[in-house]
């Protein structure tokens, strides 16, 4: 942690210039004390920070200090931010290394690309917490020792021991052979096997975490994207999900889509609607997911979901009609 501090140490003195103990400490989170200590270590390491006495003093690098990505040009270093401002790396528990990373790659830009880079950075925002209708995109909060105990054992290729808290069950310790990491809308996943059988973890439901020592029983090479693909089919297709046929307009398409577990056929009718079969985790996801369309989906089968749809209706209709 302490050398994390020292750079992010020498990164700010790079890029604002002369700062204060107390203003060091605030910005790191650390007493004056250490920040003097720091500073100590830095000029034994042979970094040429100096003292500046006086009302408006402070520390501050000797001109000239620094280090360059010269072979970085405009949109190489535009691609880097806003890979950086992607969120995904919060699912990860690399919220914190990522920020880091990123301030050390802007200050080492050239100078002309910093600057470009600085005024681009302005008028770009990637992922805002909330969307048009200021609904909130809340990321997962998953405990930066966890994750890191996960990602080693995933990298290392070691066998991981978790305390998993399935959806309404008490957390329960397992031992799993780790494969890989997967985020998709902020949330993480723990790609892994069990006694052979794939599984898949979400990781904000793992509660503790263990890097074995003993290898995992792994293939040496993995397509992430094709194994991601495969458990998502087969969730999908498995369990007790019920399949939907309905009619919706498209301009709600995208609405109904987003709600469904999968679309597993679709075709266009006369009209222009879309006639579409949609799987969803069960009967009242189902009836919840149309009943948001309103009047903009027809449910078309199972009957039950007719009659259930009706009756919800006509209660509303009910309640809100006219005093007699």
């Amino acid at each position: 942690m302490r050398a994390d501090r020292l750079v992010s140490l020498v990164l700010l003195l790079r890029q604002r210039g002369r700062l204060s103990a107390t203003t060091l400490a605030r910005e790191l989170e650390v007493s004056t004390r250490t920040v003097l200590r720091d500073i100590e270590a830095l000029s034994a390491a042979g970094v040429p920070v100096h003292a500046e006495r006086g009302r408006h003093g402070g520390f501050a690098l000797l001109p000239g200090f620094r280090t360059e990505l010269t072979g970085l040009n405009h949109d190489e270093a535009l691609a880097l931010l806003v890979a950086g401002s992607r969120r995904g790396a919060q699912a990860f528990g690399l919220g914190s290394a990522l920020a880091s990373a990123m301030l050390k790659v802007v200050d080492a830009l050239p100078e002309s690309h910093r600057d470009t880079a600085a005024g681009v950075a302005e008028r770009l925002l990637i992922d805002p917490e909330t969307d048009l209708l200021s609904r909130r995109l809340v990321a997962e909060d998953i405990p930066d020792p966890i994750a890191a105990e996960v990602r080693r054992a995933v990298f290392a290729g070691h066998k991981l021991r978790i305390r998993y808290a399935a959806v309404d069950q008490a957390p329960k310790w397992r031992t799993v052979d780790p494969i890989g990491l997967v985020t998709v809308r902020d949330q993480g996943y723990l790609l892994a096997t069990r006694s052979g059988a794939d599984r898949t973890y979400r990781l904000s439901r793992i509660v503790a975490a263990e890097e074995l020592a003993e290898p995992a029983q792994r293939p040496d090479r993995v397509d992430l994207d094709r194994a991601w693909q495969e458990r998502g089919t087969r969730f999908r297709t498995g369990g007790d999900h019920v399949t939907v046929l309905v009619r919706v307009a498209p301009t709600r398409r995208e609405d109904l889509v987003g709600t469904a577990l999968a679309v597993l056929a679709e075709e266009a009718d006369a009209d222009g609607w879309l006639r579409l079969e949609a799987a969803f985790q069960d009967a009242r996801h189902a009836e919840w997911a149309l009943w948001q369309l309103a009047t903009d989906a027809e449910a078309l089968a199972p009957q039950w979901l007719r009659t259930a749809l009706h009756a919800r209706a006509t209660e509303v209709a009910t309640r809100y009609a006219a005093p007699s």
